[in-house]
């Protein structure tokens, strides 16, 4: 895809971008030089400053380009931080975008905003997080999609070989509800400040409902978890991984009041999320990966508790999810929303001047 000026009729854009391969199949914004300098005042990196190349086509990434997607997937200019950060943690070597972007598996990148830049955007992380309405997820979640097919060329069918694809692939971007979370927010646990900003990449399955509105302890809600997440057509039933587990604002305020924290429901999850091996070792992906699970009766679908993610999203409701994952081969990725020289962006704003 080129940033090279395309002249066509306004009515006839859509056609023209299918026809080169450069869309995801919905209408585009026209990426005029006017709409892409605008995303660009909000970027202190040189416009063609070569941040890396994206598998599987290796095509070179640069804010440039980045802003030309953003634009076709309606960004307003103020998104394109987040559109940059979520970008440049993909490009981790942890990531390992290639086996996301070529392989069989549905898996997209989702993206997990933190900070108070996600309220600055009014990125949701409450009702319907997960899905339409609004356009700052609806958006930088697009974006990322566009990217991956026009920088990456990761086209359906071609590159991108998922043999089923999942309605995540075109937009999968939330904030975390952090004002409701009893717990500490994903990206302190992860090492950065409080005041920061971030975004936290996961290649990770549509979301799977936990549904128990019934349950007024933390016992019924983790039995609910744990026969949802025993699940032997998820990869991290075969290979590990990092699952995350999204719960909701009333779920996890259960939890909390009966004295459970991030750290001992992982450690529930480790012990009682797993597969009983007479059953797992019918399954087809067995054979392949039994070095991976030597002894173990039942098979656990972590592989250490620190692996299992933990966020609150969403209203109220009893209601939570959890996101399976492609596998131990992609790691979870925090990158901190930040100018050109490391530091701490404590607002979007404060690029425009």
């Amino acid at each position: 895809m080129s940033t090279a000026t395309i002249k066509v009729d306004a009515d006839a854009l859509d056609d023209a971008f299918e026809a080169r391969g450069w869309s995801d199949g919905l209408p585009v914004v026209a990426p005029t030089r006017a709409r892409v300098d605008a995303m660009l005042r909000y970027c202190d990196r040189p416009a063609d400053a070569e941040l890396g190349v994206m598998p599987p086509r290796q095509g070179v990434v640069t804010p440039e380009i980045l802003a030309v997607n953003a634009v076709m997937a309606g960004c307003r200019p103020e998104y394109f931080p987040v559109v940059l950060a979520a970008v440049e943690a993909m490009l981790e070597p942890a990531f390992n975008l290639f086996a996301v972007q070529a392989t069989t598996h549905p898996c997209a990148p989702c993206l997990i905003v933190n900070g108070p830049i996600a309220a600055e955007l009014g990125i949701n992380g409450r009702y319907g997080a997960f899905g339409p309405g609004v356009r700052a997820n609806a958006t930088i979640g697009r974006a990322i999609r566009l990217i991956l097919l026009n920088v990456g060329g990761a086209a359906p069918g071609i590159l991108d070989r998922s043999t089923q694809g999942q309605p995540a692939k075109y937009a999968y971007c939330v904030a975390e509800n952090e004002a409701e979370s009893p717990w500490e927010p994903l990206h302190v646990e992860r090492g950065f400040a409080p005041g920061s900003s971030t975004v936290t990449l996961t290649a990770a399955e549509g979301p799977h409902n936990l549904n128990d509105h019934v349950s007024t302890g933390a016992a019924g809600i983790l039995a609910t978890l744990a026969g949802a997440m025993t699940d032997m057509g998820c990869n991290n039933a075969y290979l590990y991984g990092q699952p995350t587990i999204a719960f909701g604002p009333e779920h996890a305020a259960i939890l909390a009041a009966d004295g459970w924290g991030k750290d001992a429901i992982r450690e529930y999850v480790f012990e009682q999320v797993r597969l009983p091996r007479a059953l797992w070792a019918q399954g087809g992906m067995a054979g392949m990966f039994e070095d991976l699970f030597p002894a173990a009766d039942p098979v656990p679908i972590i592989k250490t508790p620190a692996d299992l993610v933990i966020v609150v999203v969403g209203g109220f409701g009893r209601h939570s999810c959890w996101l399976p994952t492609f596998g131990d081969t992609t790691r979870v990725v925090t990158r901190a929303i930040t100018r050109a020289d490391g530091t701490p962006l404590a607002r979007v704003a404060d690029l425009a001047g």
